[in-house]
């Protein structure tokens, strides 16, 4: 797909301004002898993708093809992946720490050819729940305490999957901290994108994983003191889930997004759905520590994405908000950051 997508890039952008009527047509386009064939629509149609279009049906292909062409780099990605990890030679946390740079970089070369540093959004879910059972089974052994922990990781991937899919709605489109990074940083921008928007969360989630990883490579024996950390993890799912179908609903009933939510969760809780993302790590960690209290630094990853939430995302979020949002200040006043309980 990069070569596809570099190739159509060296094609000669056409004169003719107006969009084709239809994205099957006039797909190849004959040209010279020495090139007969080349694949100039599919140039434009990329390039229409980043445009908004107007109708429901446009709206709608666009959605489809940025889904698929995304779909496409995080193949690439995983093959990439998975030839750094099998021709690396070093140990296992070494091949698995230069795959998933290798998956990175493919994914950020994608978000350049499709001008959409959002392309990155769903490496964030899917990381995990494509490393952790492919370890398994590399490792050849699969104890409870690992197979529960990559049951809880991949209820957790999968859902926040499914969560970015139902909002994703085509590469006219990136996450607006992205559009802001690339206003302040002009031609810099293609390298804070690699080194800031997509090196340093693959960074944080595979710190992140690092306690699941030691469980499943050293094969870690059940005992129930790993329940508690199993117990929060998946409440943090559950929290998560339910903080985003709150909004989810809230955002369909008020489609003008300047009142703020106070419904739910949201009532007690400005950020549920981070404070639910924070319990998953934290409870995957706790896991590893009840297994081998040895292995207690592990627990740096868990810590910088608390930090990471708490630091960036919150003050970013909430700066856009009290902009934005009709009483955000006032709401702010009267609820918790994140622990859903009522503010004396």
């Amino acid at each position: 797909m990069i070569l596809l997508v570099g190739a159509l890039h060296a094609v000669p952008d056409l004169k003719n301004k107006n969009r084709l009527p239809g994205w099957a047509a006039y797909l190849f386009t004959f040209k010279s002898a020495t090139f007969p064939l080349k694949i100039r629509y599919l140039s434009i149609m990329i390039n229409n993708l980043n445009t908004p279009t107007t109708t429901e049906t446009q709206q709608k292909a666009n959605r489809t093809i940025g889904f698929l062409l995304i779909s496409l780099s995080y193949i690439t990605a995983l093959v990439i992946g998975l030839i750094v990890f099998n021709n690396t030679g070093g140990t296992i946390w070494m091949n698995l720490f230069l795959a998933d740079l290798a998956a990175t970089f493919v994914i950020w070369v994608s978000s350049l050819l499709l001008n959409n540093a959002s392309v990155y959004d769903p490496y964030w879910s899917v990381q995990p729940i494509v490393i952790l059972p492919l370890l398994m089974l590399h490792v050849g052994e699969i104890t409870m305490t690992s197979f529960l922990l990559c049951v809880v990781v991949i209820l957790w991937g999968v859902r926040l999957t499914l969560n970015w899919v139902s909002t994703f709605k085509g590469l006219h489109e990136q996450d607006w901290r992205y559009d802001q990074i690339k206003h302040q940083t002009g031609t810099f921008y293609p390298l804070v994108n690699l080194l800031g928007i997509q090196l340093m969360p693959t960074l944080i989630v595979f710190a992140c994983i690092a306690p699941i990883v030691y469980v499943i490579y050293s094969s870690q024996a059940f005992t129930w003191l790993i329940l508690p950390g199993l117990l929060i993890s998946l409440s943090g799912v559950f929290l998560e889930a339910v903080a985003d179908r709150q909004m989810h609903d809230f955002r369909l009933k008020n489609p003008g997004r300047s009142v703020i939510i106070r419904e739910g969760l949201w009532k007690y809780s400005r950020h549920p759905n981070y404070l639910g993302e924070i319990m998953m790590w934290w409870g995957a960690y706790l896991v590893c520590l009840a297994c081998s209290p040895s292995a207690w630094m592990l627990g740096l990853g868990a810590l910088v994405n608390t930090a990471l939430f708490l630091f960036i995302s919150i003050p970013l979020a909430e700066k856009r908000l009290a902009k934005n949002k009709e009483g955000f200040l006032e709401y702010k006043q009267q609820t918790r950051m994140l622990l859903p309980f009522p503010k004396k």
